[in-house]
């Protein structure tokens, strides 16, 4: 049993990085398995400095391919496991990410987006939206949320166990570099004192009892002999996938009501264009904002429902589309015009929003 290191509301100033280790303490993992990559070491760093307070574990493996089977190997015996990585790393745990969504085992992964293709920059970016949602070969029965400060990666993070616990398919928090590496201010609890029940870890393997007299028998697999014996399977995970996405799906709205000029984006980025609404608005200028929270699964309904209250759209993003492309295919048949602001591996600021709506807005008034 981990050792709680917050018992009461406590307001702390740190790394994001920091703030995730926090919150795993808080969520009651017991195991961290992971492979040092720029911009999440200080997951780990924190993680193993708190060690001697929590009585977890920790296990640095030779690469992220061992780092990410590892964490499913400690999940198969029962322990609330997790991982993180960034960029190259995330690619090369692909493998054992699709392992876990094929079993559907409960895998818990932070990433910590940087620039890409391949090595890139070690800083930031929002390029490995696809990655994660969709990476390895299956289908993308993943879930995926998408934070934008310190305070969601604390509650995404605690609730991110949780989901992957009680749905049993592989869970992500995707941040940044950015919110990595800054320093804000936060506040840390106990989710019991906010009436989170933590679901327990449980052995997939070798569980109480006699298999077949007890218990059902565990059969987990991810190799199957023929194509429609796997397409039975994966039917299925669709439709529970699907079936499931309402009581998952998350997302925000800022001013969007009566907004002309929607500027949907999310992450980091939509802090940004928060800040620029309100500079817009005080400039007469109708904006608002249309955040999605989870990626995997995207909140359709409410999406399309803001979209056609608006009279365009603006998506911008740290990389060219990515988001877009998901939001785009459930938007289809409807006809709101829209423009973008891909700024690939590169923040988008406040001043960049502003001075672009503020074109869209006169294209507007000109029609």
């Amino acid at each position: 049993m981990v050792k709680k290191l917050i018992t009461e509301d406590t307001k702390l100033f740190m790394t994001g990085n920091e703030v995730i280790a926090y919150a795993a303490v808080a969520a009651g993992a017991e195991f961290m398995y992971g492979y040092p990559i720029t911009p999440q070491n200080e997951i780990m760093h924190t993680w193993c400095k708190l060690l001697p307070k929590t009585e977890a574990g920790f296990l640095q493996t030779e690469d992220e391919i061992s780092a990410g089977f590892s964490t499913i190997g400690g999940i198969l015996a029962g322990k609330k496991a997790f991982t993180a990585t960034a960029g190259p790393g995330n690619v090369i745990m692909q493998d054992a990410m699709s392992m876990a969504e094929m079993m559907r085992i409960p895998f818990v992964c932070a990433v910590m987006q940087r620039g890409g293709p391949s090595t890139a920059t070690v800083i930031y970016a929002q390029q490995e939206v696809t990655l994660t949602c969709f990476g390895g070969n299956g289908e993308g029965h993943r879930i995926v949320y998408s934070t934008a400060g310190h305070q969601d990666l604390y509650d995404y993070t605690i609730k991110a166990f949780n989901t992957a616990w009680k749905y049993k398919f592989p869970t992500f928090m995707l941040a940044d570099g950015y919110q990595g590496k800054m320093r804000e201010p936060f506040t840390a609890y106990d989710p019991e004192s906010r009436g989170i029940k933590m679901l327990p870890a449980t052995p997939s393997l070798r569980g109480p009892g006699i298999a077949g007299v007890d218990r059902k028998p565990v059969h987990m697999r991810n190799t199957f002999n023929m194509e429609e014996e796997l397409m039975e399977v994966l039917d299925s995970y669709e439709e529970e996938f699907n079936r499931i996405a309402p009581e998952i799906e998350e997302y925000e709205e800022y001013k969007a009501d009566d907004a002309e000029i929607l500027i949907i984006a999310h992450g980091i980025v939509a802090r940004s264009a928060r800040t620029a609404i309100d500079e817009l608005r005080e400039k007469g200028i109708k904006a608002g904002l249309y955040r999605p929270i989870t990626l995997r699964p995207l909140a359709v309904q409410p999406l399309r429902k803001a979209v056609q209250r608006a009279k365009k759209l603006l998506f911008t993003e740290s990389a060219n589309g990515q988001m877009a492309r998901i939001c785009l295919e459930k938007m289809y048949g409807l006809t709101t015009p829209y423009e973008t602001l891909y700024k690939m591996g590169v923040g988008v600021t406040g001043d960049d929003l502003v001075q672009k709506v503020q074109q869209m807005n006169g294209a507007l008034a000109c029609r």
